[in-house]
């Protein structure tokens, strides 16, 4: 089964990355662009069938090593 953690940093936690990106984006000409927040997406291919146990199984991978919960949130969803 595949899932995907989408990782992005907490509201109010400064994304020095994502200022350089929306920074970028306008010398490029794009107008009309405002705050810009870079995350990360990670797929995992499961062996687990049932899909609340691979939901759960990600959530832990997520907890213990994915992401930084101090500073990032995460969602999980089968893809």
């Amino acid at each position: 089964m595949k899932i995907r953690v989408d990782v992005m940093l907490k509201n109010g936690v400064l994304d020095p990355q994502g200022k350089a990106i929306g920074h970028a984006l306008g010398n490029l000409g794009f107008s009309g662009i405002g705050d810009v927040r870079a995350g990360k997406v990670i797929e995992l291919d499961l062996a687990e069938t049932d899909s609340a146990k691979a939901i759960e199984a990600a959530k832990q991978m997520a907890e213990k090593l994915l992401a930084n919960l101090v500073i990032e949130d995460f969602k999980v969803s089968v893809i």
